[in-house]
């Protein structure tokens, strides 16, 4: 599957017959050649990577009749002394490997997720973007050797005036070009936190009435889950019914990798597999249960804005949870380690609540 361009092939199954045929980027080119095909050798069931174009496809066949497999690309068996890769090759990779049912596939997301999940990914691009915009920022005051005051907290309303009056003493008489340089990171930082804050109140009033609200509101029974981060959790992960309380860890990457045979047994750091955002969200959310549990008026109104059951399952895991940062830090293990460790537990918990009726 390319932008312009899409490379099938199709195997009959009663003669052996190979059809293969380059067809335009086009979702309704494709699925008129499927239709055809079926027309002629019965009924068909297709497949194509899962990749950048999307799932519009795998929607239109599914409403065509035609049942679809979109394929996780990294658990596509490929022979290791193959040293010819073409998207003629790959396309009758695929239709063999259907075939023979040796295709991993990936769920196909619903519009109402996939709409949600855009929201999600927007603000964590923001997120992103806002970090690098300040660094250039700050770097280019370190460079003149104008560092902000030890002790107090970084980008906010007191750093933020510091910043205007920096400016308006002339960077330690800089030059034009550096202060221009300052007025567009400057600007820049201005604007994609605009843009994030605006993307956030677009969250919180999706979150308060959408499919998502329910399991929204159980995620944040839990220290460290917000509403943003419990909506991002729920678009992200979707369908929590799929997994368990011990599969959840391992389809975000949360286990770790190992290497074992024989006798020995080797593991080695996370897999890091799975969703990126999900993986994030749920290590940072690891942190805050580091710190003395003491259920405030955040905790408390969360509590109550959740069913009750789920209100007594989320403190129950907030004390789990706290209590085993204080084993592991007890251990001595490294926090980064150990944090990982709880965001594992975390993730079973999350799922926990999830799937509460």
């Amino acid at each position: 599957m390319h932008a312009r361009s899409v490379r099938a092939a199709a195997i009959d199954l009663s003669t052996g017959e190979v059809i293969e045929v380059k067809l335009p980027g086009v979702n309704a080119e494709v699925v008129d050649w499927v239709t055809r095909i079926a027309s002629r050798h019965g009924p068909v069931h297709a497949a194509y990577e899962a990749g950048p174009t999307g799932f519009g496809l795998a929607r239109k066949l599914e409403t065509a009749g035609v049942a679809c497999t979109v394929a996780a690309p990294s658990k596509i068996i490929r022979p290791a002394g193959d040293r010819v890769k073409t998207d003629a090759r790959d396309a009758l990779l695929i239709a063999r490997l259907l075939r023979m049912d040796e295709l991993t596939a990936v769920r196909v997301p619903t519009v109402a997720e996939e709409s949600a999940r855009d929201l999600v990914r927007a603000r964590d691009d923001a997120r992103v973007e806002l970090m690098a915009a300040r660094h250039r920022l700050s770097k280019l005051l370190l460079r003149r050797g104008i560092v902000y005051e030890a002790g107090k907290d970084a980008w906010t309303g007191a750093h933020d005036a510091w910043l205007r009056r920096v400016r308006r003493d002339g960077l330690d008489d800089a030059g034009p070009g550096t202060l221009h340089a300052f007025d567009a990171g400057y600007d820049a930082v201005t604007a994609i936190l605009a843009r994030r804050d605006r993307l956030d109140r677009d969250i919180l009033t999706m979150a308060e009435d959408s499919e998502f609200t329910a399991v929204t509101r159980r995620l944040g029974c839990l220290r460290g889950i917000s509403t943003l981060t419990g909506f991002a959790l729920a678009v992200e992960v979707g369908d929590w019914d799929r997994f368990t309380g011990r599969t959840i860890a391992s389809y975000l990457g949360l286990v770790p990798s190992e290497h074992s045979s024989g006798g020995s047994r080797s593991l080695g750091a996370i897999t890091k597999t799975g969703n990126t955002h999900a993986r994030r969200l749920l290590i940072e959310a690891a942190w805050h249960h580091k710190a003395r549990y003491a259920p405030g008026k955040v905790m408390k109104a969360r509590w109550a804005a959740a069913p009750a059951a789920a209100a007594a399952r989320g403190d129950v895991g907030n004390r789990r949870l706290h209590h085993r940062w204080m084993v592991l830090s007890a251990k001595h293990k490294k926090h980064t380690v150990a944090n990982t460790a709880i965001a594992r537990e975390l993730a079973g918990w999350c799922w926990s609540l999830a799937v509460m009726d």
